[in-house]
């Protein structure tokens, strides 16, 4: 290893173009938005937990109860969070909110912001132009990313994170620079705000930076002459896996205390009736084995990457023969989210779906990369003691490889079943839908009937609207509702419960002056409504004269609940058993 100079280094880095590539990300950011809106708004495909956070940042803006411990605690807060500024102009624009399109904002930045991350580690490495180019391109491209920078899930920020962190310490394992640490701890502690997975790379990565640090420790001249022994070399290991560890346990554990605090649950996402435990119990969790569930993985796998093995041997045979010890980042970072949603499937824990596999199209596009030989020195300002500049000066520099040219070729060829599989209604149950609405001819009733989700709610939050109610006249529970908070133009009607008094109006709406009450059926999903716990036959009778009935209104959208149910509060009973 070689210590870089840093004057020359400092020279390196401000005589580096385009760094900044503020361009790139206003376009993309300007076609995923785009995209987005067609999606949500011109065609109806909006996702189910994309539109739950718009109506949590509703009712933390918006409601008669605005606060933000309204933002819930089942699932972690940034993608609601970042809403935030947008959300606040749904009080003039209610359809910034009834279409999704804070979601589709937020999520269009960050994807925006990971296809930049691709660039950056290509550029990092020293990709000739035409091969970052490429690799961007297809990144940018593929139709995963395309669909997911446009339906404002969680997915856009959680890979951008990830993608960070991975950057960051790809660049440690050769700049040594305690920046990148600092950078990849970050990262990671965002990624956790985002979304729980990020547990699992970031204790891999923690475990990765201890053991790296310890293996390639080498002490100073004067800490060898003071008779620097083993205990030194363990400490600088553990405070270069600390800096990396720090900020995502203090996101663990900070985040977890306020819920504690305000909720009474540390973990909801685990033990509420809210969480994912509840929803799959509700649900009826799927008599599948587990050899079949993990069949089911790998499938899921195999179309979003089916060339994975190639880039992986590829990747490891290139880093062997050059002592590049950069492909393990990527690796067991991305490795280690794969894993943990494999195995949470075969648990029975999680749900089948395409879009919690969909770290293995990143994970390819960076192995490709190292696939290539490095074309440059790292470029850092602090270079640490093991930092090495070296540059690969195998025959293959001077041009394209073989190697490296039938990767992109297999990314081309990745990205079309990527594509096809997205039409199949087994392997993505989520995204087939919207091919009704892009492949002229293709007349699917079970897709036409998904692109209507949500027009019911939609019809309901018109009626109420028309009847102009004052503040808290109607009472419902946001866990089958929420897109009819978030179509209103009016959400202080609604009583949620994110309000504080939200008990005490349940347990007597004519007394707290709510006039209607919003009723699903107490089936499935609908056990847990608040509304049906309280009153258990208030769907089928009116919970023994709690209502009346008024309107029912049928879900058009192939979704529970089948349909609702609207009860004028006629005040003559409140036992509702």
């Amino acid at each position: 290893m070689t210590v870089i100079d840093r004057p020359a280094l400092s020279v390196a880095v401000h005589d580096l173009p385009g760094r900044k590539p503020w361009r790139m990300f206003v376009v993309l950011f300007a076609i995923y938005t785009a995209l987005g809106v067609w999606m949500n708004a011109g065609i109806g495909f909006i996702f189910t937990d994309s539109l739950s956070r718009v109506a949590a940042v509703s009712a933390m803006l918006l409601s008669r109860d605005p606060h933000f411990a309204a933002i819930g605690f089942v699932f972690t807060p940034l993608t609601a969070a970042v809403q935030i500024p947008m959300g606040l102009m749904g009080h003039w624009w209610p359809d910034l909110l009834r279409w999704n399109v804070t979601a589709v904002v937020m999520s269009a930045a960050f994807m925006a912001g990971a296809v930049i991350q691709i660039r950056g580690i290509s550029r990092d490495r020293g990709c000739t132009r035409w091969v970052t180019v490429i690799l961007t391109v297809l990144f940018a491209a593929n139709p995963m990313i395309v669909m997911y920078a446009a339906s404002g899930m969680s997915e856009a920020p959680f890979l951008f994170f990830v993608l960070w962190a991975t950057r960051r310490l790809i660049r440690w394992m050769r700049s040594d620079d305690v920046h990148d640490l600092i950078g990849a701890g970050l990262a990671f502690a965002l990624a956790y705000l985002t979304r729980y997975d990020a547990l699992a790379p970031l204790f891999v990565a923690v475990v990765l930076v201890t053991v790296v640090s310890w293996l390639r420790f080498r002490p100073t001249a004067e800490e060898r002459g003071e008779g620097a022994g083993p205990g030194l070399r363990l400490w600088a290991a553990a405070l270069d896996g600390a800096v990396v560890m720090m900020p995502g346990f203090l996101a663990f554990a900070l985040w977890s205390f306020a819920s504690w605090l305000i909720t009474g649950q540390a973990f909801q996402q685990f033990s509420s009736v809210y969480g994912n435990s509840s929803i799959l119990e509700q649900a009826g969790a799927g008599t599948d084995s587990p050899i079949a569930r993990f069949g089911f993985s790998i499938t899921e796998m195999a179309v979003l990457g089916p060339a994975l093995p190639v880039f992986a041997v590829l990747a490891v045979i290139y880093a062997l023969r050059r002592r590049d010890t950069e492909v393990i980042v990527p690796l067991v970072l991305f490795g280690a989210i794969l894993g943990a949603q494999t195995l949470l499937y075969v648990m029975g824990s999680t749900f089948p779906l395409l879009r919690f596999y969909i770290s293995i199209i990143p994970l390819c596009f960076v192995l490709v990369v190292l696939i290539a030989p490095r074309g440059a020195p790292v470029v850092t300002r602090r270079p640490g003691a093991a930092a090495s500049r070296s540059v690969s000066t195998y025959p293959e520099q001077a041009g394209p490889s073989l190697p490296l040219v039938i990767s992109l070729c297999l990314l081309v060829g990745s990205t079309l079943v990527t594509f096809v599989a997205m039409g199949n209604a087994r392997i993505a149950v989520l995204e087939h839908s919207i091919a009704s609405a892009i492949i002229p001819g293709r007349q699917n009733l079970e897709e036409q009937t998904n692109l209507r989700t949500f027009a019911a709610e939609r019809r309901i939050a018109r009626y109420l609207d028309d009847l102009a109610l004052p503040e808290g006249s109607v009472l419902l529970d946001t866990v089958q509702s929420y897109a009819v908070v978030a179509s209103s133009n009016n959400p202080r009607q609604f009583v949620v419960p994110s309000d504080a008094d939200f008990v005490r109006v349940l347990n007597n709406p004519a007394e707290h002056h709510v006039e209607y009450i919003l009723s699903v059926p107490n089936t499935g999903r609908g056990v847990s409504d608040a509304v049906n716990r309280r009153y258990p036959t208030m769907y089928d009778t009116g919970a023994g004269g709690v209502g009346a009935l008024v309107l029912e209104v049928p879900n058009d959208g192939g979704m529970d609940p089948s349909a609702w149910r609207l009860y004028r509060v006629t005040g003559e009973r409140q036992t509702g058993r």
